[in-house]
């Protein structure tokens, strides 16, 4: 009986033992990773401190990103001399191409802002490049597409064929209009034509008052299409063709930032907060030993893909369209 009961107390020593060890590891960690994070913090205030030139990268479809904005409002506190607009955009919603643009001219009464077009700026990539102070572009980058889109699946036919019925019951005949369950009505089409039009009204305006054109240059411009910058020159959709290296001496002979000083990468995490999962799943199975899915995971291409699923409302958005 006494040798039970000292087993029993040895027992309980053991564990508080274990408990207190345990504590300690936690708060080891945890004190571990706080360090980390006031080093990183750190470290970046001081890296962006420092006087450099800033690239800022826009490529995929453009949403709304308070974590982009973000940072543009954290370089225009940061040492950057200026700041290089690297584009690779089809663009997006008007709403994310709307406030991209404001965040980059508030950005630009603090800093020189340019533009570079690696290979694509239309739409609401060509919004963002309205935001800055000049832009360049690859002689045969895409520009343009400067125009809005609202599209709406009409599957009526198909539940027809099936032999579905869906009833609804509206307050009035143009609530929740267009439906995808019945063809779009003359009012309900009149309707988001008009829509539409508002939104391109202010897209037109905008390149009337960012770029300077009168109304036959911006009755050219402004139709819808697509134009290498090659042909978007003679239009003044851009103002220089050439690279990167082009904006870099620009901005040593026009705003006096050195051509020599240092470029500094800046993020926001891609495409925003709302896709870092797609990362995290794609980190996770390249641990477990599946490089080709975490690859997969991590794509730009699914990226965008799930981005473009997401998409709701009023586009500013270049896609081909595929017809017979």
């Amino acid at each position: 009986m006494s040798l039970d009961a000292d087993a029993i107390v040895d027992r309980r020593r053991l564990r508080r033992k274990l408990t207190l060890w345990r504590t300690l590891a936690v708060a080891a960690i945890v004190a571990l990773i706080a360090g980390i994070y006031m080093s990183t913090n750190g470290i970046r205030y001081v890296a962006e401190s420092r006087e450099h030139v800033a690239r800022v990268t826009v490529g995929g479809v453009i949403r709304s990103d308070r974590q982009r904005l973000e940072m543009l409002e954290r370089i225009g506190r940061s040492g950057a001399r200026a700041v290089i607009v690297s584009i690779d955009s089809p663009g997006g919603t008007v709403v994310g191409a709307e406030s991209l643009y404001e965040g980059l001219r508030r950005l630009a009464e603090k800093k020189p802002v340019v533009a570079v077009v690696n290979g694509l700026a239309a739409s609401g990539g060509y919004v963002a490049a309205l935001g800055t102070d000049r832009i360049f572009a690859h002689r045969n980058a895409i520009v343009g597409s400067i125009g809005v889109i609202f599209q709406n699946p009409n599957v009526s036919s198909l539940l027809d064929t099936v032999g579905v019925k869906v009833e609804e019951i509206k307050s009035t005949p143009l609530k929740a209009e267009p439906n995808p369950y019945s063809p779009t009505t003359p009012e309900a089409r009149a309707a988001m034509q008009a829509l539409v039009m508002d939104s391109y009204d202010w897209f037109r305006d905008l390149v009337r008052e960012r770029r300077g054109l009168d109304d036959v240059q911006l009755k050219e411009a402004a139709d819808g299409r697509v134009f290498t910058a090659n042909q978007a020159m003679p239009l003044r959709l851009v103002d220089e063709i050439g690279t990167e290296r082009a904006a870099r001496e620009w901005l040593a002979k026009n705003k006096g930032v050195p051509a020599d000083l240092r470029i500094r990468n800046w993020s926001a995490g891609r495409f925003g907060s709302e896709f870092r999962w797609l990362d995290m799943a794609g980190s996770l199975a390249r641990g477990l030993g599946l490089p080709r899915l975490g690859a997969v995971l991590s794509s730009e291409a699914l990226t965008d893909a799930v981005a473009r699923s997401q998409l709701d409302g009023l586009l500013a958005l270049w896609h081909p369209s595929l017809t017979d």
